[in-house]
């Protein structure tokens, strides 16, 4: 159960949550019924803030992406923000009953979504010669390194990469410290790219111990 202290900054989240949204965002009918579609055909309420997407956008926005890589479809969500940036989306879902409901929730937009574990699909897009300006990961935590791994075979010199729910991930192990092996330490060791690990506070999940998050930002470097 949360302390009175945790829950007290849950509320102060949620009001700096509230103006933001308030003050930055503007009403959206599309992303709405992404939301509303997807809660109606049961999928879990786990995608993006709509926060979130904003700056996913905006980061996209800042290095001109033209190809988006997506692992982790979900409902869509997310990938709307993406394409409509004007960055052709490719995203990949394992579940087929999720790619459905994203095929829905994208109509019109510049979205390949590839039903499949990505694990099987990113050597694919390797072999295929396929090269993306930005990639984002949101996909099962305990593969997030093999999934970095092939992202920054796929990138584009100074392509950017993004792993969410890292530090959630760091914060729910147990043997986490500087000695101890995680994302964040295997990819210090990675000389092709320069990461850095941001830290984030939301209202989003609704529940205290879930306040706390945060991303690994990657850029490739230019290869030689």
């Amino acid at each position: 159960m949360p302390s009175s202290s945790s829950a007290g900054l849950l509320h102060q989240a949620s009001r700096v949550d509230a103006q933001a949204r308030t003050s930055l965002l503007k009403p959206d009918p599309q992303l709405d019924h992404a939301l509303t579609n997807s809660a109606a055909n049961g999928l879990p309420a786990i995608t993006i803030s709509d926060l979130q997407g904003q700056y996913l956008a905006l980061q996209c926005q800042l290095i001109n992406a033209k190809s988006v890589l997506e692992i982790g479809t979900l409902g869509g969500y997310s990938t709307i923000w993406f394409a409509r940036t004007g960055a052709k989306v490719t995203s990949i879902e394992i579940d087929a009953k999720h790619r459905g409901v994203a095929l829905e929730n994208t109509k019109g937009l510049d979205v390949e979504i590839i039903l499949g574990a990505a694990l099987h699909v990113l050597p694919k897009l390797a072999a295929e010669g396929r090269k993306f300006d930005f990639i984002f990961i949101d996909a099962a935590w305990e593969e997030q390194w093999q999934y970095f791994q092939w992202a920054v075979k796929l990138a584009r010199g100074n392509g950017c990469i993004y792993v969410d729910n890292v530090i959630r991930g760091l914060l729910e192990s147990e043997n986490v410290g500087e000695s101890d092996e995680s994302l964040v330490t295997k990819v210090g060791r990675e000389d092709k790219v320069s990461a850095t690990l941001v830290s984030t506070i939301s209202s989003h999940k609704g529940k205290a111990e879930e306040m706390f998050d945060g991303f690994l930002l990657a850029v490739v470097k230019e290869r030689q």
